[in-house]
């Protein structure tokens, strides 16, 4: 799968009407305006707050969340529930690549989903952990490492696309995603990337499938037909959400 660059400071983000405002950030310390920021954008989305582990694993189940792997270039440890919202699923996926590419080690997940049940006695109760829309990324030691992930978190938090804060207690990022603008975010990137290309790309061979969504088809089901899997199918075509419609177009990645 093609993974694109980040670029965020070159990019000039456009706020959706309607949703939350979110100002540029000036540091990762965290705030009580930043935990309302994530509530606020989860409320916004009406996205679940889940309760308890079995609500996470049929959540799962259903495709409302996607498994974190640690076959896509970063590594998870001890993460007790490896789901997350499909545009945080890519956001992992894009961010791992850059930063192996810039600092020859893999990004490491601490956490993902965290049910209700099981937030730590001194958790937020506005934390969006329980939705699926956060990860924790361990913090690099020091180094080149440290600063190149500091600075990248801060420029997409800049761009309204995530909320990202540096914890100390243990030494972790806590980074919320925000969906739609991701996906947005995300879609802009590969087009300035694939620009320059275009007539090359262009004349080669498709390599890709497409498949025209059908009443009641699934992602699941799509999966399955086409032996790949939600995951793939969820990267391949940026979605922010696992619902699909009727007439859709989908992107069938090559294996």
């Amino acid at each position: 799968m093609t993974r694109f660059r980040f670029s965020a400071t070159l990019f000039a983000f456009l706020i959706i009407a309607g949703r939350p405002r979110i100002s540029s950030a000036q540091s990762l310390r965290g705030s009580m305006a930043s935990v309302e920021r994530m509530y606020d954008h989860a409320v916004h989305d009406g996205l679940t707050f889940y309760e308890t582990s079995n609500a996470v694993h049929w959540a799962a189940a259903r495709g409302e969340l996607v498994q974190l792997r640690s076959d896509r270039g970063y590594d998870l440890h001890r993460v007790a529930f490896p789901y997350v919202r499909p545009a945080t699923f890519s956001f992992v996926d894009y961010l791992s690549g850059d930063y192996g590419r810039a600092c020859g080690e893999p990004l490491v997940v601490t956490s993902g989903v965290r049910p209700e049940s099981r937030q730590p006695s001194n958790s937020s109760h506005r934390s969006v952990h329980p939705t699926g829309m956060a990860v924790d990324l361990r913090r690099p030691p020091h180094g080149k490492c440290l600063t190149w992930l500091r600075r990248e978190l801060l420029a997409l938090e800049g761009t309204g696309v995530v909320e990202a804060t540096e914890e100390h207690h243990p030494a972790h990022f806590h980074v919320a995603v925000f969906g739609d603008e991701f996906t947005r975010y995300a879609a802009a990137q590969t087009q300035a990337e694939e620009r320059p290309t275009a007539m090359i790309v262009a004349r080669a061979p498709e390599i890709n499938k497409r498949y025209k969504v059908r009443p009641g088809d699934s992602l699941w089901s799509i999966a399955q037909q086409h032996a790949t899997s939600v995951h793939d199918l969820i990267a391949a075509n940026r979605l922010a959400r696992t619902k699909i419609r009727p007439g859709q177009t989908l992107i069938i990645p090559a294996h």
